[in-house]
């Protein structure tokens, strides 16, 4: 259905791992993917930024017990040597996020020690600061779990992005900003990221420039992303923190 049948007033935080319209991602081609346990209740999507921080969405609430940060999978049905599954001993929520709009939706996890990078495990470049995705780029979202209503797997799946407009979203969503977020995906194409794959990564170019955040609750696209570019200063400050 078109989007103008929608609420414009409808989004949903992009919890419980659900990739629609996406295939399975071949082995090794996403070494930076993280999917983050959160006590025994939840899971959020995540990107290795630096061999003992991840970087992921700040609606993962991290108040709900222990969080593990699992490295190295491809399918959660075929543990291997692979896998790497490292505590989190800190994490740092953005000062200013809003848990009613989701702005400023961007976290940054230290791990209790570095993950062992290989062909399986390895990190992913930060974009530059304040330099801007142009509309219409060709990017692409991963992340676990459901692919549809009644359909589950627990293969890693990707799906492409188009980098759309921000009058795209800012007409579709009303608190949708363009100086922190970014809107992907076109409305043409049933592709997008949904519940679950909150926090995981928007990648252009081998870069990645967005963060999973939130959406339409029926998962029709486009999706908003974190615009990532515009928290590098806050990025890199607080690494120097957790070092």
């Amino acid at each position: 259905m078109l989007l103008l049948l929608l609420l414009s007033t409808a989004f949903i935080p992009l919890h419980s791992a659900r990739v629609i319209g996406g295939k399975e991602a071949s082995l090794t081609s996403r070494p930076y993917m993280a999917h983050v346990e959160i006590g025994s209740v939840g899971s959020c999507g995540g990107i290795l930024i630096r061999e003992d921080v991840v970087l992921t969405a700040a609606h993962c609430n991290c108040n709900l017990g222990n969080i593990f940060v699992y490295l190295g999978v491809q399918d959660f049905m075929k543990p291997g040597q692979s896998w790497q599954r490292i505590r989190v001993r800190r994490w740092v929520q953005h000062p200013d996020f809003n848990s009613e709009n989701y702005d400023n939706d961007i976290m940054l996890m230290k791990m209790t020690h570095a993950a062992e990078l290989n062909e399986w495990v390895g990190t992913i470049p930060l974009p530059e600061a304040d330099v801007p995705v142009t509309p219409g780029a060709e990017c692409s979202v991963a992340g676990w779990g459901r692919m549809g209503a009644n359909t589950r797997t627990d293969r890693l799946q990707e799906a492409e992005q188009e980098v759309m407009s921000d009058d795209m979203c800012q007409d579709r969503y009303w608190h949708y900003d363009p100086s922190r977020m970014l809107c992907a995906g076109s409305p043409y194409v049933k592709k997008a990221a949904f519940q679950g794959d909150s926090g995981g990564p928007l990648v252009c170019d081998g870069v990645v420039q967005g963060i999973v955040s939130n959406g339409d609750p029926d998962g029709r696209p486009p999706s908003i992303y974190t615009r990532i570019s515009k928290f590098i200063p806050w990025i890199n400050a607080t690494l120097e923190k957790l070092s």
